[in-house]
């Protein structure tokens, strides 16, 4: 049983690496799907013990906030929050403040797979209207996604996971990391300066063209004040004793009931394969953990709090993105960490997988959605373009992160 469920573990895996490259077929979720059913069918798991393996409260925080966002985006919310907080900009540079921080900002709170989506063609828009290469400020708002969803259990779908299985109160979660996520921001900001000076050279006042999109008014005076309690309650729920999840779903009911967009149309919007690609993840790695896989792993990695543990924890989360991409490599080493019981390792799988992802083209999923969407627009980014700024912010904020993490395990040695 050893062997058979090694052999799908490898398979599993090793597809979802190559169907990463654009020019494989086969993609992720497929991927994973073929692993969970081959560990049924082999009977390394029983289908009672699969479903089982499944972690519905993160299933369902995942479906609350994809109800949320799909609702939100139909309302034309996201076109509206990035129109008008990009118009404020006077010159090139604060332009680049601007969406910095307005995609950071939002990616913590509305899951920046979302956000970017609908930001880029805004941005670019912007740009063109302007007469501004749209390159410098499209990677600044890929890099800002990443930083900025760090900071949250929303923000991104593996601190969704991280929150469900660490139990870590939101608001601890985001007090831990906000310093992490602010400062990653502004060293976004230098960067791109100094890769692309040509671009803020000019202090030319910038002269937009009213570009009109499309907002759902009277469907937004629903859906926002109902995200906003949603928020609320997040940040509350360890006072007020109600589960993440079941806010999530409690909200995504509400917006369905009393928004003005049709709820089947809102349904259609909802990434059934991202679920589907979690479920059978979760299956994947129960399985191997069943057949004795990860019990040698877990045995020789004595993670703590450490300097040391924290240090490797962020060059193999550092590693493994760009390999796995976060999502299966979050999953694969939740076990490892579930057996550690440390908060502050929890928050360094956290931070360091998300901005593990800024590194190259392929080690999120937003770097991706970005880059797909510009170059519908006719605006291409290479890898090597991207790799440069990249890699320069995620060294120095893992960095970044290393030292506020280490501070706080100093601090709660003290106290």
């Amino acid at each position: 049983m050893y062997y058979i469920a090694l052999i799908i573990f490898i398979i599993t895996y090793s597809g979802i690496i190559f169907t990463r490259l654009p020019w494989v077929n086969v993609d992720r979720p497929s991927a994973a799907y073929f692993g969970a059913v081959a560990m049924i069918v082999t009977g390394v798991l029983s289908f009672e013990e699969a479903i089982l393996a499944i972690d519905f409260n993160t299933i369902a925080l995942l479906l609350g906030m994809m109800i949320v966002i799909a609702t939100l985006e139909l309302d034309g919310f996201f076109a509206f929050i990035a129109q008008k907080t990009i118009s404020f900009s006077k010159n090139p540079l604060q332009l680049l403040w601007i969406i910095t921080f307005t995609t950071g900002i939002a990616s913590a709170f509305l899951v920046n797979d979302a956000v970017v989506l609908m930001f880029t063609p805004i941005i670019i828009s912007i740009c063109r209207s302007a007469k501004l290469d749209p390159k410098p400020y499209l990677i600044a708002e890929i890099l800002a996604s990443n930083v900025g969803s760090a900071m949250t259990i929303t923000g991104n779908p593996q601190n969704m996971l991280i929150g469900i299985y660490s139990g870590i109160p939101y608001l601890y979660f985001l007090l831990h990391l906000l310093p992490v996520s602010i400062i990653g921001m502004i060293v976004i900001v230098w960067c791109i300066k100094r890769i692309y000076p040509q671009t803020f050279e000019t202090q030319n006042v910038l002269h937009y063209s009213q570009n009109e999109y499309e907002y759902n008014l009277s469907s937004m005076i629903f859906s926002v004040p109902i995200f906003i309690l949603i928020t609320v309650f997040f940040l509350l729920h360890h006072v007020l004793d109600i589960s993440i999840p079941t806010i999530a779903l409690i909200g995504s009911s509400l917006i369905l009931l009393l928004g003005k967009i049709k709820p089947s149309k809102i349904i259609k919007e909802i990434d059934w394969v991202l679920l589907l690609f979690f479920a059978s993840l979760f299956i994947v790695v129960k399985g191997a953990e069943k057949a004795g896989i990860l019990s040698m792993f877990i045995k020789f990695s004595h993670f703590n709090d450490s300097f040391y543990s924290i240090t490797i924890l962020h060059v193999v989360s550092l590693v493994f993105s760009q390999i796995v991409s976060n999502v299966p490599f979050v999953i694969l080493l939740g076990p490892t960490l579930k057996h550690g019981n440390s908060k502050l390792l929890w928050l360094a799988l956290a931070s360091s997988s998300t901005l593990a992802g800024n590194a190259t083209i392929i080690g999120a999923m937003a770097n991706l959605i970005v880059l797909e969407s510009a170059a519908k627009s006719g605006v291409k980014i290479s890898f090597m373009e991207f790799l440069k700024p990249g890699m320069i912010v995620t060294i120095i904020t893992l960095l970044l992160s290393i030292a506020v993490l280490y501070l706080y395990s100093i601090v709660n040695c003290i106290l």
